[in-house]
């Protein structure tokens, strides 16, 4: 959902290329059904979009590698030290005044429509902090 939602704020007017990829990832799972409807609903469509483990070659060709859990922040650091300070968490580019900065996100994976819909709002938070990250 990070993906599609970041993609449609850069609107193909950057130079950024966003991809995701879990820690824990089965790899080739289409999105959630609920994923699928709040980035059609937002024009943020992501066709064709399959699920992926993350791996040192993508980690060390990201600039900047947004986790949205603490957890999974420490996964990809301990597993790919390299990655070091590249390695954010999401709630990091929200503005101060939110109360969400080193906040995990939690997975929406299971929930109902409405969870995936905060998760989608907290996202919407970090969009201008990352593009300003990002120099976009």
């Amino acid at each position: 959902m990070a993906e599609g939602i970041l993609a449609a704020a850069l609107n193909g007017n950057s130079h950024a290329l966003v991809g995701s990829a879990g820690v824990a990832a089965v790899p080739g799972q289409s999105a959630s059904r609920e994923t699928a409807a709040i980035l059609k609903g937002r024009g943020a469509s992501r066709d064709g979009f399959q699920s992926r483990q993350l791996d040192e070659e993508m980690a060390m060709e990201s600039d900047v590698i947004i986790a949205l859990s603490s957890s999974h922040a420490d996964v990809v650091q301990r597993l790919l030290p390299d990655a070091g300070e590249r390695v954010k968490l999401l709630t990091d580019f929200i503005d101060a005044d939110e109360g969400l900065t080193g906040a995990d996100v939690p997975d929406p994976f299971g929930m109902n429509r409405a969870a995936y819909e905060e998760v989608a709002e907290v996202i919407d938070l970090a969009i201008p902090g990352i593009l300003k990250a990002l120099d976009c």
